[in-house]
């Protein structure tokens, strides 16, 4: 069991904060007394307890109000300590630390807790924990043995929540189920019946949930078989289609080289026919450039190579003198650039110089115009006439400076002044109050004195009328006295109390062999138990293999007849298999066979369709052909039209040369007619006749100049005409071969295919027959597979239920060898009916068992009640005599009392006197002193504002005299005129680089002109050059057109044609067979993806392991609830008797200690009362108690919350905290009790000491038993000091500098202190 050792406190509440402040107190056993007044920090120590082991600080104790006041240590931050060394439930010492700080911040204080640890001594090894690695206050309640409401509300409850037990009803039921823990078994009985309700619900959706996996279940084992089937045609497809494969890639190849080679004789040609067009546009070229030149360059290749370089040289000299022309250009526009910033940077600054020479003047007249408004203001003469000399202003300085040194001596004198006149007026004030405040304090004090002893006065009295009957009060308690010593002995002599202990002790060994049986049926219903789970499985083993015999007589009624019919019985799963294997081999033959004969069928139509394409090609190509020869010719007889085409040529030609003569001839005769005119008699060039007159030479020369001017458009027009009839003409060549090809469609191919597409025609009706024939038989074989497969699977499904009821019989036979030896006729209910008789029993013997010792205590209790009748009567009578003795003693103090008050009255009479004239003098000199203060402060605003107006019009003017001698020290003006002078240099400078440009210009342009003239020869040079260079690459054209000739004559084009359209065909109904067996795989695939896809869905994917874990978690779930309602009546049964256990030896404590403790006659005994909330019970949820104190006399029983006085409250609720001690703190035997005594009388007190007393005699033998007791009452620690339990108590007070101090005293030494 754990006690309490030894405990230091260092910076708590009032405790001192310094090393040398810290103060320990050692606990003794069983009693330890803390004595001192009121304010000495007597329940700091029970704080610090409650502090140490459960970590709760007190009542209105934070914001850092449990640490010492930062303030009153004058520190801006304050630790405290609290180390408790104490010995465990297992008996071994440990040590806790708890530390923390309080700050004062600006406007309140920050509360810190610091580290805490826990030390332990294992081993001779000091073993330390900390707050940062474990939760201290759990393991200090671990260490302690008792929980932690324990520890607050009974063990080290605060002095302000002391009265607990009688607060009101919530918070008295909260206190109560924290003391009995039974919050946390409420809880488990609330999640106990919570988790059944869910359960239920639970059990509810899987038995909807397994009705719907059931039929997933069996869906999902049908898609599987027809995923099976359809694998088995997809391969067989599969194999088709790499046959045809295999005959495709060969063909293609082939085909590939065919088109490799026509590709080569396509290249070739159409490089032909590129060099054809290059040759024919070279010459154009050719022709064209001859056309434009004026001549053509009749020397060699190298005479027009060397001319073509000097002409470069030329032109190069030329180019080079242009750019040297262009660099002097831009070298004189970069200098007139340069010359044109200089100017606009000494314009800028020539600009800023005169903006600045205007300020120099503004601030000249500034600076007067100040000097004179300052000497006026400061009424100084002689400075009225601006402008000032610098020896006027240095004079003006002088004077200002003088001026405010004066002002400034004249301030400070006057305000010395007034300072003096202040300080007396405040001497007077201070004195004046000093008297009335000793005159005030004199007066409350008197005051103070004089209620105390008044007070005193009045008990005295009191007392005195108190003991005037005392006399006939003596002989009523004798009497009484001898009374109760009669009733006592006839009590004890009629008491039964021996043959009641006799029945305790029978009813005892009944219960024992009760609890024997009780515990044989628990270990039953531990072996039931055990084998729930696998009893369980056999069950659903048995069920499982009913519904499966079920299942396999349902498949065979189903499919019984259809079976039978086709196979002559009924099978099983491989007879089934075999036989549709069988049947799948015929339907794929015939489905050979009627592919083969689509293949023909799809040949013949792609035969037919390809004839129809061919025949509507060629009767669309005659038509076109025939279209463009009418085009062309207008008519049908080529070669006619063609030689009549060529006569209109020959004529064309023939007029375009004689136009082409005319130009030159129509030329030479004008030029010699215009010649002979200047030089000779003119007559005709083809003639020779000469001209009568001039005016008829005139008309010829006209005449033929008209017809010169209209060769050129008649010559063109004619060249027009010749290009359009060659162009028909090449047309008309080209349409031979369409005449040709016209010839061979009408009288040989279109005949050849119109009689073929005639035998395709017959072969397709042939083959469209046996296609009907063989789908016809294939329809008969598919449906009778269809048939049998569609049995198939529940064929299957029965050879697994089959399988399955094998697998259950075998796991049927293990379970029942595992139960065997196994009760199986008892069942979880039957034992556990057994068992609630067997508690009934055992709840009725103990009841009675009860009854019988309640008689016992009732008789005992009404023997002790006579004894303490007897010892009250007898006490009673004592005191009596006492106090008749002390009557004489009260007399005299009363009168020596009397005089002492008359005499504080009088004093009082004389001090209020003195008091009135004083408070109006007082308030007199007050306001005299507030005037003086405002007058001071008046005086002082002035002279400051006249020294600032002087000191800133002072410092204006400096600022302007910096400003005026910064400029002519700097030397503005020499630098302004300068500048002027640069500007007019600069502008000389621009006009010549001007100049200098003009004269590039001119260069320039002269340069230029000859360049272009050059251009002009170095254009015909170039085109000499490119005309004979054409001539060289028309030769070469013309030489590679010869060898592309005779390369594409080697080739065999036709063959490879022919060659290539066979290879065509055969490879188009290869692949029209690979497309139809293609089409019928991607069906299957399809097939089998959709299959594949429904299986993946949330309904059929693991569909057999949902629906056995479904059916599993049913069961399981069934039986959890069974087992919740058996553990939660149990828990709910073993509460209430818990509590009625506990509260029935609470409430006895409770009576035994009220009797032998409460003096008075109007409460016999006091208890506590657990009521149970019917409201509760009614809505079907578990019991809830609700707790109150109750005061019984006789047979009436009040409620004592409102109704008792504070001496009983505070009695009640001690005694209930010593009675839940005794309970509850079973690990730990310390109880703390904080001013036991207040608001009890001296009788009551008497008696808890009495009370206190017995307690710790019966609980002296218990080795860890210690009462730690704090109060101020010395006579009750006197009253503790007569047993022999205590020697040595603690005093606690407060030393010099206000800090408590503990200190160790004997007991002996409080007599001494006493009297």
């Amino acid at each position: 069991m754990s006690k309490i050792d030894k405990m230091s406190i260092l910076g708590v509440r009032s405790f001192g904060i310094e090393d040398k402040d810290k103060q320990v107190i050692s606990f003794f056993t069983p009693l330890t007394v803390l004595v001192g007044p009121n304010g000495a920090g007597k329940t700091t120590i029970i704080e610090c307890l409650k502090y140490a082991t459960a970590g709760e600080l007190p009542p209105g104790s934070k914001g850092g109000a449990f640490v010492h006041d930062p303030k009153d240590a004058h520190e801006t931050d304050v630790r405290a300590q609290i180390r408790l060394l104490f010995t465990d439930v297992n008996g071994e010492k440990v040590t806790v630390s708890r530390s923390m700080s309080c700050t004062q911040k600006a406007k309140n204080y920050t509360f810190k807790s610091l580290e805490q640890v826990i030390s332990r001594i294992k081993d001779g090894e000091k073993k330390s924990l900390s707050s940062k690695c474990v939760e201290v206050d759990r393991e200090m309640i671990s260490a302690m043995g008792v929980s932690k409401a324990v520890l607050i509300n009974v063990i080290f409850c605060h002095q302000e929540e002391a009265n607990w037990p009688l607060s009101e009803g919530k918070a008295l039921k909260e206190k109560f189920d924290s003391i009995f823990a039974a919050t946390k078994y409420i809880k488990a009985l609330d999640t106990m019946r919570q988790l059944r309700v869910k359960k239920g619900h639970t059990v509810k959706e899987c038995q909807l949930e397994l009705r719907y996996l059931k039929q997933n279940k069996e869906k999902a084992h049908q898609i599987r078989e027809t995923v099976a089937t359809k694998e088995a045609q997809l391969m067989a497809s599969r194999d088709g289609i790499e046959q045809i494969e295999s005959q495709i890639d060969p063909l293609e190849n082939r085909m590939t080289d065919i088109e490799m080679k026509l590709g080569k004789v396509m290249k070739l040609d159409n490089d032909i026919k590129a060099l054809d067009s290059r040759k024919k546009q070279m010459e154009e070229d050719n022709k064209e450039l001859e056309e434009t030149m004026e001549q053509v360059f009749q020397g060699s290749d190298e005479q027009l190579q060397d001319g073509y370089q000097n002409h470069q040289r030329t032109v190069r000299e030329k180019e080079r003198r242009l750019t040297e022309c262009q660099k002097d250009l831009e070298k004189a526009g970069r200098e007139c650039q340069r010359l044109n910033r200089v100017r606009a940077d000494l314009l800028v600054e020539q600009g800023s110089l005169q903006q600045k020479a205007g300020q120099h003047t503004q601030n000249i007249k500034n600076r007067d115009t100040q000097v004179r408004a300052l000497s006026a203001f400061l009424e100084m003469e002689g400075y009225d006439r601006p402008p000032f000399s610098a020896l006027q202003l240095e004079s003006f300085h002088q004077h200002v400076a003088q001026r405010l040194e004066q002002e400034k001596v004249a301030l400070n004198q006057v305000m010395a002044d007034l300072q003096e006149k202040e300080q007396q007026k405040q001497q007077c004030v201070d004195e004046m109050r000093d008297k009335k405040t000793g005159l005030e304090r004199t007066v409350e004090l008197k005051k103070d004195m004089q209620g105390k002893k008044q007070q005193e006065l009045k008990n005295m009295r009191a007392e005195l009328q108190r003991l005037e009957g005392s006399s006939s009060r003596l002989q009523e308690l004798e009497n009484k006295l001898a009374n109760a010593e009669r009733e006592l002995q006839s009590a004890v002599q009629s008491s039964s109390v021996e043959a009641l202990k006799a029945e305790v002790v029978q009813l005892q060994s009944e219960r024992v062999e009760l609890d024997r049986t009780q515990r044989k049926l628990d270990q039953e219903m531990g072996t039931l138990n055990i084998h729930t789970t696998a009893r369980t499985q056999m069950d659903m083993l048995k069920k499982d293999k009913t519904e499966k015999e079920e299942q396999v007589r349902k498949i065979k009624a189903r499919h019984s007849e259809e079976l039978v019919s086709l196979l002559g019985h009924f099978p099983n799963k491989r007879e089934l298999e075999d036989w549709i294997h069988g049947k799948s081999k015929e339907i794929n033959s015939t489905r050979d066979r009627l592919s083969k004969l689509h293949k023909d069928l799809a040949s013949s139509e792609q035969n037919k369709s390809h004839i129809a394409a061919e025949v509507r090609k060629k009767e669309q190509q005659l038509a076109s052909d025939e279209e463009k020869f009418f085009n062309v010719c207008g008519s049908q007889d080529l070669e006619q039209d063609l030689s009549k085409l060529r006569e209109d040529l020959e004529k064309i030609s023939k007029q375009r040369a004689m136009l082409a003569g005319a130009t030159a001839v129509y030329t030479q005769f004008i030029s010699q007619l215009t010649e002979e005119t200047e030089e000779t008699e003119p007559c005709c060039p083809v003639c020779q006749r000469t001209f009568p007159s001039d005016s008829d030479l005139h008309d010829v020369i006209n005449d033929m100049q008209s017809k010169l001017r209209l060769v050129p458009s008649k010559l063109k027009n004619t060249e027009q005409d010749l290009s359009r009839k060659e162009q028909k003409r090449d047309e008309m060549m080209a349409l031979r071969p369409v005449r040709k090809s016209i010839v061979e469609f009408q009288q040989k191919e279109l005949p050849e295919l119109r009689n073929r597409l005639q035998t395709v025609n017959r072969e397709i009706e042939r083959l469209k027959g046996n296609v009907e024939e063989q789908e016809t038989l294939l329809g008969t074989l598919m449906s009778e597979e269809e048939t049998a497969k569609a049995c198939l699977q529940d064929i299957s499904l029965m050879d697994r239920y089959l399988m399955d009821l094998k697998e259950l019989e075998r796991k049927i036979a293990q379970q029942a060898a595992r139960l065997q030896g196994v009760d199986l006729t008892r069942t979880v209910q039957q034992v556990s009916r057994e068992k609630q008789e067997t508690q009934h029993k055992l709840d009725t013997t103990s009841s009675k068992m009860e009854l019988k010792r309640k008689l016992v205590q009732d008789q005992q209790d009404q023997i002790q009640l006579l004894k303490n009748d007897v010892n009250e009567t007898r006490e009673e009578k004592l005191q009596l005599s006492s106090a008749m003795q002390k009557r004489q003693q009260l007399e005299e103090q009363c009168v020596e009392l009397a005089t002492e008050l008359q005499a504080f009255t009088r004093d009082i009479r004389e001090a209020r006197e003195q008091l009135s004239p004083l408070s109006a003098a007082l308030e007199k000199l007050q306001q005299d002193k507030q005037e003086l203060v405002e007058h001071k402060r008046q005086r002082q605003e002035e002279g400051r504002d006249k020294l600032g107006t002087i000191k800133d019009k002072v410092k204006a003017i400096s600022n302007l005299e910096r400003d005026i001698t910064k400029y002519v020290d700097d030397g503005k003006e020499e630098y302004k005129e300068q500048k002027e002078a640069e500007l007019q240099e600069t502008n000389v400078q621009l006009h010549e680089a001007e100049r200098d440009k003009e004269k590039v210009n001119k260069e320039m342009g002269n340069v230029r002109q000859d360049i272009d003239t050059q251009k002009v020869q170095e254009r015909w040079l170039q085109d000499n050059l490119t005309l004979r260079k054409r001539v060289e690459e028309l030769k070469e054209v013309v030489a590679k057109r010869e060898a592309l000739m005779k390369d594409m004559g080697n080739m065999q084009v036709l063959q490879l044609r022919q060659e290539r359209r066979d290879a065509e065909r055969r490879l188009e109904e290869l692949k029209k067979n690979r497309s139809i067996a293609l089409g019928r795989q991607k069906g299957f695939e399809e097939e089998i993806m959709d299959c594949r896809k429904e299986l993946r869905e949330d309904q059929y994917d693991k569909a057999d392991e949902r629906y056995k874990n479904k059916m599993i978690t049913m069961r399981t779930t069934e039986l959890v609830i069974k087992d919740l309602d058996l553990y939660y009546k149990a828990l709910d049964q073993t509460i209430m008797k818990f509590h009625s256990m506990k509260m029935d030896e609470i409430n006895k404590i409770v009576r035994d200690m009220w009797r032998s403790t409460y003096r008075g006659q109007d409460i016999e005994y006091v208890e506590i009362r657990s009521d149970v909330d019917e409201n509760a019970l009614a809505g079907g949820k578990r019991r809830v108690y609700n707790y109150r104190v109750v005061m019984v006399k006789g047979d009436t029983s009040l409620d004592m919350r409102g109704r008792c006085s504070a001496g009983q409250k505070v009695l009640a609720s001690l005694i209930i905290r010593l009675a839940l001690a005794e309970t509850f703190c079973l690990n730990c035997g310390i109880l703390a009790l904080d001013e036991p005594t207040t608001n009890l009388d001296r009788d009551n007190i008497e008696s808890l000491a009495h009370a206190l007393v017995e307690i710790i005699k019966s609980r002296s033998s218990q080795r860890n038993f210690q009462l730690l007791i704090i109060t101020h009452d010395e006579d009750f620690v006197e009253l503790l000091g007569r047993s022999s339990y205590i020697e040595h108590f603690y005093r606690i007070r407060k030393n010099q500098d206000q800090n408590s101090e503990i200190t160790k005293c004997s007991i002996t030494s409080l007599a001494t202190y006493l009297h």
